[in-house]
């Protein structure tokens, strides 16, 4: 639930400095969504994000954090998040969930996507978009939100709107063991950002806030389980998941994705939300 820890509010020309982390955050993942094709290995995948990243002369923020023994996180249909990156090699119709995150000058970045591989079962293509939609949402809902809990409402909404659409019914469920959170000098920081509607609503919205928004969703229960290299979590019923994220800071004018190279302005603009500029 949401915490009463105190929340690390940034200055803009800090908020600025997190860009930085966010724009190579961005440039890792896109490496590792060229690599992620049938054939490659997940450990594939995690070199083209330790390069990306190296030559922009960042850290990863994963690799060593509790002992974590990789660059990225590689989740493969019904692994949830956090799974590691080794020899299993992706194959055609695969569900693969990249989650990234990079440190520029003591500031962090942190962003996840999923990836469907070519083949894939239509279901599969909805729960990503579903997913992605969702965590828009949820960015797009902090634009006017006067407390976190419009976050969560945001992404419920999605997720009921498309088990109700025409030929929807999908049964979605929304993980809530494991929540967005609070980013900045630290990868995890206070407030948990929750993905599900609930009654205590959470802090205010205020400027200075930086945030991970990040559902992860699957197309059975909500349930997980851990697997015993104690990182890589499972949906209980063994439903495929998908994750999305990215890192978003609220400002005195307005809000900005710092893990999207447009700031987020595409997608924001289907909710009326204009993205403020920090340059």
């Amino acid at each position: 639930m949401f915490g009463r820890e105190r929340i690390e509010y940034k200055t803009r020309e800090q908020v600025r400095m997190m860009r930085r982390a966010g724009l190579v955050v961005a440039d890792a993942l896109a490496a590792t969504r060229a690599a992620a094709v049938p054939g490659a290995t997940t450990a594939d995948l995690d070199a083209a994000a330790a390069e990306a990243i190296a030559a922009a002369g960042a850290t990863p923020s994963f690799l060593g954090y509790l002992d974590y023994p990789a660059t990225v996180c590689v989740s493969v249909n019904d692994e949830v998040v956090h799974g590691i990156p080794g020899a299993r090699v992706l194959e055609p119709g695969d569900v693969v969930s990249i989650d990234c995150g990079a440190i520029v000058d003591g500031w962090h970045g942190d962003s996840a996507l999923t990836v469907v591989l070519d083949g894939a079962d239509p279901a599969d293509l909805a729960l990503s978009a579903v997913t992605e939609r969702a965590m828009w949402a949820g960015i797009a809902a902090l634009a006017t939100g006067e407390r976190l809990g419009v976050v969560g409402d945001a992404v419920e909404d999605v997720v009921d709107a498309a088990d109700r659409a025409p030929n929807g019914g999908a049964g979605y469920g929304i993980v809530q063991e494991y929540v967005g959170h609070g980013i900045g000098t630290a990868m995890h920081q206070p407030p948990d950002v929750l993905n599900y509607r609930t009654r205590e609503r959470g802090p205010r919205v205020r400027p200075g806030l930086c945030l991970a928004v990040e559902p992860m969703i699957t197309r059975g229960g909500h349930a997980t389980d851990v697997l015993e290299d104690d990182w890589t979590v499972v949906t209980s019923d063994g439903s495929r998941a998908a994750h999305w994220e990215h890192t978003v800071a609220l400002l005195e004018d307005g809000l900005v994705v710092l893990t999207a190279v447009d700031g987020g302005a595409a997608r924001l603009a289907e909710w009326g939300v204009e993205v403020v500029r920090l340059e």
